[in-house]
């Protein structure tokens, strides 16, 4: 069964970090795109970050970009979101997606990680 578990959020002030993980189970990880997605209350689900499955490419939202860097470790079928400098825009729920190339049906989502950005 396909598993993907987001841990790390919580409760932090402007300026500080947190990093994000996200442990995979039920599908041969390595193959996968991986990507962190976040909802803010009253807004649309957004792409903030995907690595592709070698991990030699990047891609993040300008509004993340500086500040943000996704990373991952196919021997632990993991996937991380390090975030620095977080601004009170920062708060949502994080969600980690697992996606094979373009395939709607190889597409996988976590249950979510709730990540508070306040003073």
């Amino acid at each position: 069964q396909v598993q993907l578990v987001e841990s790390g959020g919580g409760l932090v002030q402007p300026g500080g970090s947190l990093r994000l993980s996200c442990a995979a189970s039920g599908f041969t990880f390595r193959n996968y795109a991986m990507s962190w997605y976040r909802q803010a209350p009253g807004k649309e689900r957004e792409l903030v970050a995907s690595i592709r499955s070698y991990g030699a490419y990047t891609n993040y939202a300008d509004s993340v970009k500086g500040r943000f860097t996704i990373s991952r470790d196919n021997a632990k079928n993991t996937v991380y979101l390090q975030m620095n400098s977080l601004k009170p825009e920062d708060t949502a729920v994080y969600y980690c997606n697992a996606r094979f190339g373009s395939s709607t049906q190889y597409n996988y989502w976590g249950q979510g990680t709730q990540v508070l950005v306040s003073s």
